[in-house]
């Protein structure tokens, strides 16, 4: 046990070197810092912006800082479409779309990865290929399989396409990754008497949750942003989402600079919290990827 004050050693008793940093580790932080910084420039007009009066953005500009704290364009916009309703609608429908992209990318690379069935080959390329489809290619026949199946213009509509589109990708990211696991593992769970099903809740996905996690918060963003697919299939108000709402409206020509702005603040937020929030399990899903 070492003295305080006593400069620390390593495990073989010798005094550890304090590591100092030299002029361009400081001249790297300096640029990256002065690079957050020219990134949040335009989140920062688009506050600014939303925080001001018709008035005051046609006299001043929108780069002036705004003369008080005016809520009028937030609140006349968040009353206009309805945003509680329409926002409740995007976090279920990308909730919904995580979680269900997540277990269909766990079984298929389960299959793909650990269980080796015939034409693995194949059936990653036809996933990689997939990925590379235009929205538009896919657009007309999901609309005519969702008018075939009754549930167009439905939220289960839209949860199962993108779930598919999702999953697709997240089999072919799993499927390598499982490709690599440790047999020996495996095999010393069989011997003890683990099924597959065992196997794959209690050996693999324990040992897979961090690229897990990445996925499950990749998949959340990026169904938030979609627009064209949603757009087709949500027609009625009810059944929105934030961005279908937001160029539903912009569409119609119904706002001026400041009620865009406060739209494109109030479509941002949500996102900007679930990374916050979700921040920390992201960096150590890729940073225990890395490591693997």
């Amino acid at each position: 046990m070492t003295k305080p004050g006593a400069p620390a050693r390593d495990r073989q008793g010798a005094p550890r070197r304090r590591r100092r940093r030299g002029p361009s580790a400081y001249a790297v932080l300096v640029a990256l810092v002065a690079l957050a910084g020219i990134m949040l420039i335009p989140f920062l007009v688009v506050v600014s912006n939303a925080l001001k009066t018709p008035q005051e953005y046609t006299s001043k500009g929108p780069l002036a800082p705004p003369s008080g704290l005016n809520l009028d364009a937030i609140r006349d916009f968040w009353d206009r479409v309805d945003f509680g309703h329409v926002l409740l609608n995007s976090v279920l429908i990308s909730g919904s779309v995580a979680v269900l992209a997540v277990l269909l990318s766990v079984f298929n690379a389960y299959a793909l990865g650990i269980g080796r069935i015939k034409g693995r080959i194949w059936l990653l390329a036809l996933l990689l290929l997939a990925n590379t489809l235009p929205q538009e290619a896919l657009v007309y026949p999901l609309y005519y399989l969702a008018k075939q199946f009754g549930i167009y213009d439905t939220r289960l509509s839209v949860i199962i396409v993108f779930t598919v589109v999702q999953s697709a990708f997240g089999t072919y990211l799993l499927s390598s990754v499982m490709s690599a696991f440790p047999r020996p593992l495996l095999e010393a769970a069989r011997i003890d008497g683990a099924n597959r099903w065992q196997v794959l809740w209690r050996v693999v996905v324990p040992v897979v949750r961090p690229t897990l996690s990445v996925l499950l918060v990749f998949f959340f963003v990026w169904t938030w942003n979609e627009f064209l697919i949603p757009m087709v299939f949500l027609i009625s108000n009810e059944n929105q989402t934030v961005s279908v709402a937001l160029g539903v409206l912009q569409g119609q020509r119904l706002m001026d600079a400041t009620m865009s702005s406060a739209a494109a603040l109030l479509g941002l937020l949500p996102t900007v919290v679930f990374f916050l929030i979700f921040q920390r399990t992201l960096s150590r899903g890729l940073t225990a990827g890395a490591i693997k």
